[in-house]
């Protein structure tokens, strides 16, 4: 009798994250046909094709949908730019910065829509709750881990030679990222780090939103953008020979 409450619960258990996975799919297909601010959970249901009272036992209001939806894409960004950024050697401080820019911006390219979603206009009335934090930090966790190798390094170069050190007002500003880095990366580079992950989100932003149309010719637009990655290592102090 005991297995077979066991067997059932688990079928149960699988049913349910099969719905789930069905209700998460559709919402990322309306998220390309409507954006976040039109995503219905009524819609959702009627695709899917369960009863709208149904869809909430699943999630219970539009705001759960759109943090599982940014969950999902928070970490399937990570996972793609980890894996990237594991198979180059350790040594090769160059190679996995633009490990990391390369897989960012291919999987931003690959799923615009979800990009969009984390790194677009925020949804008005949705606050993202603390369970975001974590995936949404995945990226950035991976690259205060290249900053500590960095710092650990003998072969690289200061970023700025004509400037020695930050206002003490910018060793404050960047305070709250020393966290990530055990307090084993200097200031200077720590403000440098930062830049560079800045204008890598902020280069993909602007090419995947338009801002770059008639600015940067579409078949170069890769060259550009190694070229790009290749300037930050520069500042970086790990580019190479």
């Amino acid at each position: 009798m005991a297995d077979t409450t066991t067997r059932a619960g688990g079928v149960r258990a699988q049913a349910r994250e099969q719905m789930r996975t069905a209700i998460l799919e559709t919402a990322r297909a309306h998220l390309a046909d409507h954006g976040a601010v039109g995503l219905s959970l009524r819609a959702v249901a009627r695709d899917v094709g369960m009863v709208s009272s149904a869809v909430y036992r699943y999630f219970p209001s539009r705001d759960a949908l759109l943090t599982a939806l940014i969950i999902d894409a928070y970490d399937s960004l990570g996972s793609a730019v980890e894996r990237a950024e594991a198979r180059v050697p350790r040594e090769d401080l160059a190679g996995r910065w633009r490990a990391v820019a390369v897989a960012t911006r291919g999987w931003a390219r690959a799923d615009p829509h979800q990009y969009a979603l984390v790194y677009g206009s925020p949804v008005p009335g949705y606050a993202a709750p603390q369970d975001t934090v974590g995936p949404a930090t995945r990226v950035a966790r991976l690259l205060a881990d290249l900053l500590v190798d960095i710092a650990a390094s003998d072969g690289t170069r200061p970023g700025d030679p004509d400037r020695e050190g930050s206002t003490a007002a910018v060793d404050a500003a960047v305070q709250p990222v020393a966290r990530y880095t055990g307090g084993q990366v200097p200031t200077d580079l720590l403000v440098r780090g930062v830049m560079a992950w800045t204008y890598l989100f902020g280069a993909v932003s602007f090419e995947l939103f338009g801002q770059r149309h008639q600015v940067i010719a579409e078949d170069h637009a890769d060259d550009f953008f190694a070229e790009e990655s290749r300037r930050l290592c520069v500042l970086l102090g790990i580019a190479d020979d």
